[in-house]
């Protein structure tokens, strides 16, 4: 009696405190996407004990020579060009304007989640650099100086959080564009990332663990939006 008591209780708690939420959540976010969360998430955790365990990943100094061997003039100036992209005064100022044109238009819970977005995106970059603390590469003279610590890349992360979010809201409203504007965020976001590699101010590790925790952040953030939609519609 006692089992079937006790059994009788989880199922009760299944249906009343778990079964609602995950079943709206994943409604929201789809089967494909949980999927993919829980696989970046595996990956990210087994990748940044690693880090943490200070162990080398030999394809990080590969790939980083492989890229430098391109290296000219031109290049430099369209890298750097690009990196701006990624940049503080270039963020500040595509996010002041965004959040101006949200309110604007009076999409006040888009403007609210914008707002967590990008500042949940400052608190993981700077947070997660101190935590993991790692050097950044010094293979050859950069053509830019950069003094934080390495992992995980904050251009990646930053790209990823930022105009992944406003590829959403422009998907969501223009949905017949929405493709191309998916796939302008995807190659804008990997044009930033493979930047920093170009200019040798990241490993390509550190890009990896940008864009998947930015991916992660930007599928909670639009997750939320989604949400409080369907609730407001209700």
């Amino acid at each position: 009696m006692e089992y079937k008591t006790q059994v009788r209780k989880l199922a009760n708690f299944w249906r009343q405190k778990l079964h609602r939420p995950l079943a709206s959540l994943i409604t929201t976010i789809g089967t494909v996407g949980l999927i993919s969360c829980l696989l970046i998430i595996y990956f990210l955790a087994e990748l940044s004990d690693e880090v943490l365990e200070r162990e080398a990943f030999a394809f990080d100094r590969t790939v980083l020579l492989g890229i430098h061997q391109f290296a000219n003039p031109t290049l430099d100036r369209l890298m750097l060009t690009i990196t701006d992209l990624g940049n503080p005064h270039a963020v500040v100022a595509i996010v002041v304007i965004s959040l101006a044109i949200l309110l604007w238009r009076r999409y006040y819970q888009e403007a609210k989640i914008f707002v967590i977005d990008c500042l949940g995106g400052v608190i993981l970059s700077y947070g997660l650099k101190l935590v993991f603390s790692k050097p950044r590469p010094n293979l050859w003279q950069s053509a830019i100086e950069e003094t934080s610590f390495s992992y995980p890349s904050g251009h990646a992360l930053g790209s990823t959080i930022l105009y992944g979010f406003l590829a959403y809201i422009l998907a969501t409203r223009y949905p017949q564009f929405a493709f191309l504007i998916y796939a302008g965020a995807v190659f804008l976001i990997g044009a930033i990332g493979l930047s920093r590699l170009y200019l040798g101010v990241h490993w390509p590790t550190d890009i990896i663990a940008g864009y998947s925790i930015g991916f992660l952040w930007v599928m909670f953030c639009t997750t939320m939006l989604k949400l409080q939609k369907l609730n407001s519609s209700n």
